[in-house]
């Protein structure tokens, strides 16, 4: 099965972006996405920034990641 995880993103810079995903702030690969920007919202998914998403899709995202692990 494959996870992907909302964060938001803190900082971009050659081809890696800093995000935070419920406080824990990790770098990852931003290769994917050629116009990531601070305060946009990704999914993130082994160590790589898949796909920018909604602010408002990441409360459902972590509903459902929260739901998942009880």
């Amino acid at each position: 099965m494959c996870v992907g995880l909302s964060a938001k993103v803190v900082s971009v810079s050659r081809g890696t972006a800093l995000v935070d995903a419920s406080g824990a702030r990790r770098e990852v690969s931003a290769a994917l996405l050629s116009d990531l920007e601070p305060g946009d919202y990704v999914m993130v998914h082994a160590g790589a920034a898949i796909a920018k998403i909604a602010g408002s899709d990441t409360d459902e995202a972590d509903d459902l990641m929260e739901d998942f692990l009880l």
